[in-house]
């Protein structure tokens, strides 16, 4: 069975709304990227403690921490983002969900990614043996303009660091935006997907639309993953209204038709979920 959870932050800024909308349409798990419009990482103690607290007393836990460690220049130094990676693994523990998503660094507009692979290996590298010693997964998510950005890199990236702690978060609308064939990705990476974010696309309109509408084929590969023994989340990650290099929105009644359709293609395909 697959679990659902959503990036919360793209109902509302407020924590209690999220959790409103979410009971709404019977989603216990969060993928926690921001509150309050700001960043999980720069939150507070007293936020934190505010906000588990809040999670407890509702009756739900988080799906990951949604990190944006990786999202960086590939040029800007690694030594001061460690300190971002060891924030969100004290953050796992403190939520007693060991796991993180993060990303593969940006590259340097219109240059070639090859000349950056070394030190993009060597970081992801040093990630990866931290994640072991604190017994934490991290799902790396596709993006465009980082270096994993296409399959043929993340399966790189994946097959470089061949590390148990490092799997991939497939994010379907984000390998569509740069081009990469859904098929050809899903081929070279299903064996690699331990997290699954629910973003479709358009190509045509260029915009993000609710969970098969787009060229994402999401219900097929949820399906074809349950296939071949997928037990791990699919997070709503609609992007309706805006999406940002860093942030999306949605909203409550975007977010309501996104829940909505994702359930509904997964009955269509006698997916359960939970």
């Amino acid at each position: 069975m697959i679990r659902l959870s959503a990036f919360a932050d793209e109902i509302s800024r407020d924590p209690v709304e999220q959790l409103d909308v979410l009971t709404e349409h019977g989603i216990r798990h969060i993928e926690f990227r921001s509150i309050h419009g700001m960043n999980v990482l720069d939150l507070g103690d007293a936020q934190h403690a505010e906000f588990r607290a809040l999670l407890r007393a509702r009756g739900f836990a988080l799906s990951a921490i949604g990190s944006p460690v990786g999202k960086i220049k590939i040029t800007e130094p690694f030594e001061p983002h460690l300190q971002r990676i060891e924030k969100a693994m004290e953050l796992a523990d403190y939520y007693a969900c060991p796991r993180i998503r993060i990303f593969s660094y940006y590259m340097p507009p219109g240059e070639d990614p090859a000349p950056y692979r070394d030190e993009v290996m060597k970081r992801m590298s040093a990630l990866a043996r931290l994640a072991t010693d604190r017994g934490v997964a991290l799902f790396l998510e596709n993006e465009k303009g980082i270096f994993g950005d296409t399959a043929a890199r993340v399966l790189d990236i994946l097959e470089t660091i061949d590390s148990p702690s490092l799997g991939h978060a497939f994010d379907p609308a984000n390998y569509l935006e740069v081009g990469q064939p859904i098929d050809e990705a899903w081929d070279l990476l299903r064996s690699r997907v331990t997290h699954f974010h629910v973003k479709d696309y358009d190509t045509k309109l260029r915009k993000n639309v609710p969970a098969g509408a787009g060229e994402g084929q999401i219900p097929r590969l949820i399906s074809d993953a349950v296939a071949h023994g997928f037990d791990g989340f699919c997070v709503l990650e609609p992007h309706l209204v805006l999406a940002e290099a860093s942030y999306g929105f949605t909203g409550p009644e975007r977010f309501g038709d996104a829940a909505r359709a994702l359930k509904s293609a997964l009955d269509e395909k006698g997916v359960v979920y939970g």
